[in-house]
């Protein structure tokens, strides 16, 4: 294993190609939910060589329909999006982040194939049947996994259902933001180096599928990815053809978030980021706050077709109210999702500027 490692490690950085379209730098900026990533920032990354992703997460949370259609309005809020992105990528790749746990998922994935989409990425669950609701579109799939069992299983079943491969694999640990792939408690303890052995046969499982084939399936790790020493880990180190970033991109400002919630990343400390129990039942990483705090929360008024197992009789809140009120400016009665590393935002920047101090060669 060291001496595989030792061997990617050594490898010059090459162009990250995605479906035969090579890219000025190999990153992706992650998707995040609710009114954070949109076609502001998507278009913006897309124009400086990245991949621009837009969360389809209640992405019509604006929309004058959305509390009584809330399907109707995210699907319709999609298309719109997508197209204002186009506008400012300037010929730059643009796809959604699509979550397997939400509620007709597979409509979400065909209505993003549909409007054009490049690039589909999604988890928050294993998207075994992705491949299904996109079939007969020219649109990328890359799935996201945490371990190389779930590499495996993935790579399995499409090859075995849909005979084809993923066009990418990303790979998110768990210094992630959000929602996390990983137990309370792995998120607490794993540490990067150890998570970096397990990243190591992730690639390792996809370059077999891939060679088997006849196919690149480039990797990006994601995660706790903000400076240029992450960079130069995920790159240089273990050998991944690419990274995906978030938290990096929330304090820039084409970021589609209000300035509030802008500022309670600029404002946080390290010690204010922490793990949360999501209602939904998955832990997530987020600031602390006057609601993180709170024992009692309002009950949820009214279902807004959110996650497909969420009962809303039976969660303590509901999650697409307190990230609508992130969304919205609010910073103490709001959930506000962050990365492990949103504590090292001290400015506001461009996204040209990010990018040229993730990638400086």
């Amino acid at each position: 294993m060291e001496e595989k490692a030792c061997a990617r490690g050594a490898k010059e950085r090459r162009p990250l190609v995605l479906g035969g379209r090579p890219l000025r730098v190999p990153l992706i900026q992650g998707g995040m939910g609710v009114g954070i990533s949109l076609s502001g920032l998507a278009g913006a990354v897309a124009r400086e060589g990245g991949v621009g992703l837009i969360s389809t997460a209640q992405i019509g949370w604006r929309e004058p329909d959305f509390d009584t259609d809330p399907i109707g309005a995210n699907l319709r809020a999609l298309e719109a999006e997508l197209r204002k992105a186009r506008e400012t990528a300037q010929g730059g790749m643009v796809g959604f982040n699509i979550m397997v746990a939400t509620r007709r998922y597979g409509e979400y994935a065909r209505a993003a194939a549909m409007a054009g989409a490049d690039l589909i990425v999604s988890g928050a669950g294993l998207p075994v049947d992705l491949p299904k609701y996109t079939q007969g579109f020219p649109v990328l799939l890359a799935p996201i996994v945490s371990s190389q069992k779930a590499a495996e299983l993935i790579c399995r079943l499409w090859e075995r259902r849909y005979q084809r491969l993923p066009d990418l694999v990303v790979v998110e640990g768990p210094e992630a933001g959000g929602h996390l792939g990983f137990t309370r408690e792995e998120a607490e303890s794993l540490t990067r180096e150890e998570y970096g052995q397990e990243i190591r046969r992730i690639l390792d499982t996809v370059k077999a599928y891939g060679d088997r084939r006849q196919k690149e399936i480039p990797v990006a790790v994601a995660g706790g990815i903000y400076g240029r020493e992450d960079v130069a880990w995920a790159l240089d180190q273990l050998g991944a053809d690419a990274v995906q970033v978030a938290t990096r991109f929330v304090t820039t400002w084409e970021c589609d978030a209000p300035q509030a919630f802008k500022d309670a990343y600029l404002q946080a400390k390290k010690e204010d980021i922490v793990i949360t129990q999501s209602p939904v039942g998955m832990p997530g990483r987020a600031i602390a706050n006057r609601f993180l705090r709170q024992e009692a929360h309002p009950r949820p008024r009214r279902c807004h077709q959110c996650l497909e197992r969420c009962r809303p009789e039976a969660i303590p809140y509901c999650i697409t109210d307190a990230l609508v009120q992130a969304a919205s400016g609010e910073r103490e009665d709001a959930l506000i999702f962050c990365g492990a590393n949103a504590w090292r935002s001290r400015e506001m920047e461009t996204v040209r500027q990010v990018v040229a101090d993730l990638f400086p060669e």
